[in-house]
């Protein structure tokens, strides 16, 4: 299965929520989609997009977060599963999209190829308490359904081939992709109020 197909199939459902990428593939994959100013692209931060959606989710409980990750980055911090379990906010969905491979930063093989590293059965044993572990795109948009519908903290680790985008670039850099996000929040947190 494909992570840009992934992306896409989900895409629709990312209107009302807060999202925030890993750098590189899946930042470019969901900006080639349409950028939304409630989508954050964590550029040359491997690893933290996580903990920058448990901070988020926590300080905006009535907001859902989605965080769009890898394998790679997750694994650079693997203590963020144990502390999303230890606080559980009920509305953090975090997609670890899980190659096999360092494909941004040279296509090397992560741990979890060839299944040395299982990342689900990490997340499970930190004590997420709803962690799917999906390889077909039926079983990963029910996964996201699920999630999507739920009202507790949610992992999803989806197995994706080690294919990227043909290209990268955004229109703007960082600080003005975080000045559109926090405008945004701004503006949602003021009508939900």
């Amino acid at each position: 299965m494909q992570r840009a197909k992934c992306i896409e199939a989900i895409y629709p459902e990312l209107h009302d929520k807060l999202v925030v990428t890993n750098m590189g593939a899946c930042a470019q994959e969901l900006y080639d989609l349409g950028h939304r100013d409630n989508f954050f692209y964590l550029q040359h931060a491997m690893g933290l997009a996580s903990s920058i959606g448990l901070g988020l989710a926590q300080s905006l409980p009535q907001v859902k977060v989605v965080v769009l990750d890898g394998d790679g980055s997750v694994l650079m911090n693997l203590g963020t599963l144990a502390t999303m379990a230890r606080y559980r906010p009920a509305n953090l969905i975090h997609i670890v999209f899980d190659n096999g491979s360092l494909l941004s930063t040279g296509g090397f093989p992560s741990h979890t190829a060839e299944g040395i590293t299982d990342l689900a059965a990490v997340a499970r044993g930190a004590g997420i308490p709803h962690v799917d572990s999906v390889s077909t795109p039926y079983d990963f948009m029910e996964a996201a359904a699920d999630a999507f519908e739920r009202n507790a903290l949610s992992v999803i680790v989806a197995k994706v081939e080690a294919v990227g985008p043909d290209h990268y670039g955004m229109h703007f850099q960082l600080p003005e992709n975080a000045f559109l996000f926090k405008r945004w929040i701004a503006e949602h947190i003021r009508k939900a109020s």
